[in-house]
């Protein structure tokens, strides 16, 4: 006994059906990991000028460390630092000398906007005077930044390395 025509067609548009519910669930579950992924990277200044409005949210901020900051518990894991406001936008810090002198000029100017940064685990190794810091975390009410996460750059260590590899030596 064959089955009837309209069973085959019934049967074929409730796959196609659950098929685009499939596609549909996958581009929403990538669109919203892409959302979620995609924080604004902000300066000290952009932070401050917005104020208590960014109050608990969850923030990326990148800023120069000023190394006499630095304060850490072993005991604890507890780490306190100051970051200085650097430009965000990369034709500003080509059009400054480059990062290693935008970093270097945020920590020795006084009249630079900082912000206190809290950290609770390891002191991360590339955690120096004039490392370019990325802070993912969030400001709390008493205008300190508690990081959940630290990206440590010092762009110094690889400056020198550049022009040679360039050169092919």
């Amino acid at each position: 006994m064959q089955p009837s025509p309209n069973i085959g067609m019934r049967g074929r548009a409730k796959f196609i059906v659950g098929g685009l519910l499939i596609l549909a669930a996958v581009v929403y579950l990538i669109f919203s990991s892409t959302k979620a992924n995609a924080e604004y990277f902000m300066t000290v200044n952009e932070l401050r000028a917005k104020g208590g409005s960014m109050v608990g949210q969850n923030l990326r901020i990148s800023g120069a460390v000023a190394g006499d900051t630095i304060q850490y518990n072993p005991d604890t894991n507890n780490l306190t630092f100051d970051i200085a406001n650097v430009p965000g936008d990369n034709a500003t810090i080509a059009a400054q000398g480059g990062l290693s002198k935008v970093l270097h000029e945020a920590v020795i100017d006084p009249t630079r906007t900082r912000l206190a940064i809290v950290y609770n685990g390891p002191k991360p190794d590339l955690l120096r005077d004039e490392a370019q810091a990325i802070i993912t975390g969030y400001l709390g009410e008493d205008g300190v930044f508690h990081a959940d996460e630290l990206l440590l750059k010092c762009p110094t260590k690889y400056e020198e390395a550049v022009p040679s590899q360039v050169s092919g030596n």
